[in-house]
């Protein structure tokens, strides 16, 4: 038997005598956390919990407790983020440029010089994208083309009509979605219910400008400050 199902035997039999989850953690020498997820389907009889409560280690004190710590660490970390926001009020047409350059030589592929293809499963780099094609490279609306992948189970349907409005690509320019055989059986969580949308631009030009922009990036790369 391993050491963590021991400490877990162990936990659950401390905490089926009326056992606070501190009295637990410090009684094995771990986590608290770790208590925490061993114990939740254990139940308190009434007479537990009342002794737990008269000591300062209400289940539900403890559980509020928990929850605030949680909002509280949220909220601070908002304002972080906030902040961060505040650097940025605004974006041009050449920031535009360069980031749309940056995010397709990381996420871009560069097999094909005939074409510009870049696939995703955030809505908002994909956003983010089509506004670098539309605007910066000129693409019109009727040269982009989309193609799905998703999984065997997905909607391919519901997919469809949730990339073409994430994109503004019409469903009539995507190509037949790809279903991969699905991975529900394999109890894997479904992070993707829409699958990943790649988008292409059939332009050999505007391939090429954007290889000339990231190689560009690539030069900056070289630059070493001077000591």
């Amino acid at each position: 038997m391993g050491m963590k199902r021991t400490e877990r035997d162990a936990a659950l039999k401390l905490r089926r005598q009326g056992k606070s989850l501190g009295e637990i953690a410090v009684a094995l020498g771990v986590a608290k956390g770790s208590v925490s997820v061993w114990v939740r389907d254990v139940p308190l009889t009434p007479r537990q919990r009342g002794l737990l409560t008269a000591r300062g280690f209400s289940v539900d004190a403890v559980e509020k407790r928990r929850t605030a710590r949680i909002r509280n660490t949220k909220e601070r970390h908002q304002v972080v983020i906030d902040r961060a926001k505040a650097d940025i009020s605004s974006l041009s047409r050449h920031e535009l440029l360069l980031i749309g350059a940056a995010l397709y030589w990381g996420e871009g592929s560069k097999k094909n010089r005939n074409m510009a293809s870049i696939a995703n499963s955030d809505p908002l780099l994909i956003r983010l994208m089509m506004r670098f094609f539309s605007e910066v490279c000129g693409v019109p609306k009727d040269k982009f083309r989309g193609h799905i992948h998703t999984y065997s189970h997905q909607n391919a349907k519901a997919a469809e009509e949730y990339w073409s409005m994430v994109s503004g690509i019409s469903r009539s320019q995507f190509y037949k979605t790809y279903s991969k055989p699905s991975r529900v059986s394999l109890g894997k969580k479904d992070s993707l219910p829409f699958g990943t949308l790649q988008i292409y631009v059939c332009d050999t030009n505007i391939a090429l400008i954007i290889r000339g922009w990231m190689e560009k990036l690539g030069e900056f790369a070289e630059v070493t400050s001077a000591t």
